[in-house]
């Protein structure tokens, strides 16, 4: 029962949120145009964060070119050219719980109007068995492609997790 009510109370407090939260100054020296852009692509990874942290592969997969490229931890150094790969990720993601996201100063390069990259650090929060927070950072560059109208995800790349437990 304590239990229950100390998870409950977490969650009250955002720790054990699935949604995504930002922090970013902008850059404010680009024209407003420009900016509203880089706005775009923040929220479009947004959205694309909280599918991974809810793991919703469906989502996932929807924003993403079939075609994805990745190099990530998981992935050993090997270039990954698979949704598969994703996919397996994404459906075995649902046993580690309830977890807290925060994109941190993000950075977006506009390369035209229909390409861009955005370089941030990801923190994790989460709560272990014995109920003590981990801690996890990553930094991320993720690149878009837009088509038809549409931002699609086309390649990422992931640092080794960074992960401190604490009581």
């Amino acid at each position: 029962m304590l239990l229950h009510l100390f998870v409950l109370l977490l969650s009250l407090e955002g720790i054990l949120s699935t949604e995504v939260s930002v922090q970013w100054a902008g850059n404010s020296s680009e024209p407003d145009a420009v900016r509203a852009r880089q706005q775009e692509i923040i929220e479009v990874t947004k959205k694309l964060l909280t599918a991974i942290t809810t793991a919703d592969y469906d989502s996932y997969k929807e924003m993403s070119d079939p075609g994805l490229t990745s190099f990530e931890p998981e992935s050993l150094g090997v270039l990954v050219r698979s949704m598969e790969f994703h996919r397996f990720l994404l459906e075995n993601a649902r046993a580690l719980g309830l977890r807290h996201t925060i994109m941190i100063d993000p950075y977006v390069h506009m390369m035209g109007d229909d390409a861009a990259c955005i370089a941030y650090v990801r923190l994790t929060q989460a709560l272990g068995s014995d109920l003590a927070a981990i801690h996890t950072k990553v930094e991320e560059t993720r690149i878009w492609h837009r088509r038809n109208g549409t931002w699609r995800h086309i390649h990422f790349h992931r640092s080794r997790p960074i992960t401190l437990h604490s009581k």
